[in-house]
């Protein structure tokens, strides 16, 4: 099998990558452990090459197009950041990358970055173009759960502004490092101690730190079961978020991209307030970004 094109994104922890044949198929769908967090930057192109060697032609050079923590300053190459508030950046915006294998031609796509407040994205962007390929038209809100998930706000093409949070991040730490570990659950969480922390965090955020240790001391006294003290520090993470958010999508329409569990979670705190929210395979937008930005290159060059 040889690919027409190939498409990347790299993470800071995983490569994961798409070969495309000449009539727009996925031909090969593979994944490495070798994120940019693992690589120095004369890493990258063998990390590449371990996954797509197979997949060029001999005689031609092949379209290699490029999203996430690749083009950060810690990366391979770093591709500028283009500045709220924008369209999605194109393949006119991207970086080519010297590469000593001539069969490959790699452009990395920019992030996108927010001078007040102080906010920045990479990889995200390049799924923010997929949804907008099919929804041009869109005004409102697309939260993007993750380690650090983003909400962002959408108005005619352009991505007006953006928030991120450090919610999943937090998650990792406090039940894994905290003084919490010790009374919560390794497998599933309560769905209605999740519901009700949303809840009660975001008619009262200020007592987010104090709720925090609440967990802990209804573990020891009042009988507060493991599975529910999961369900209690994921409701209050997750709900904190909202709070910080809650006006603005009040009246927003809300897309999430993802299908993941993570993305359900997000879809069930959202409904225990009252909003809607449909889920986005996110994927298949981050695969529909990448050829949006391949489609550009192609006429580029011609």
């Amino acid at each position: 099998m040889t690919a027409d094109w190939i498409a990347v994104d790299w993470g800071t922890t995983n490569l994961r990558i798409w070969a495309i044949d000449g009539s727009g198929k996925t031909i090969a769908h593979r994944s490495s452990a070798k994120g940019m967090g693992k690589l120095a930057p004369h890493e990258f192109e063998p990390a590449l090459l371990d996954l797509t060697e197979d997949l060029l032609g001999k005689d031609r050079r092949t379209a290699v197009i490029v999203c996430g923590m690749a083009g950060s300053r810690q990366g391979w190459a770093e591709a500028p950041y283009k500045t709220t508030p924008c369209p999605p950046p194109s393949i006119g915006d991207a970086t080519l990358v010297a590469t000593r294998d001539t069969r490959i031609e790699v452009h990395i796509l920019p992030g996108i970055k927010q001078l007040e407040p102080a906010d920045v994205m990479r990889g995200e962007e390049t799924q923010i173009a997929g949804f907008l390929a099919s929804d041009t038209d869109f005004k409102g809100l697309l939260c993007l759960p993750g380690t650090h998930t983003k909400w962002v706000f959408l108005d005619g093409g352009r991505i007006t502004s953006f928030r991120t949070f450090m919610t999943g991040e937090l998650f990792a730490l406090l039940s894994g490092q905290s003084v919490l570990r010790h009374g919560l659950s390794q497998q599933e969480m309560d769905l209605d101690a999740f519901t009700k922390a949303v809840g009660d965090i975001v008619k009262k955020p200020a007592q987010f730190a104090a709720e925090l240790f609440g967990i802990r001391a209804a573990g020891l006294i009042a009988g507060l079961g493991p599975e529910q003290a999961l369900g209690r520090l994921s409701g209050l993470l997750i709900g904190a978020e909202l709070a910080a958010v809650h006006e603005d999508i009040a009246d927003l329409p809300i897309k999430i991209l993802g299908s993941d569990r993570l993305a359900r979670t997000y879809r069930t705190a959202l409904e225990s307030l009252g909003h809607d929210a449909e889920l986005l395979d996110a994927d298949t937008i981050t695969l529909q970004g990448l050829t949006l930005a391949h489609s550009s290159c192609s006429k580029v060059s011609s």
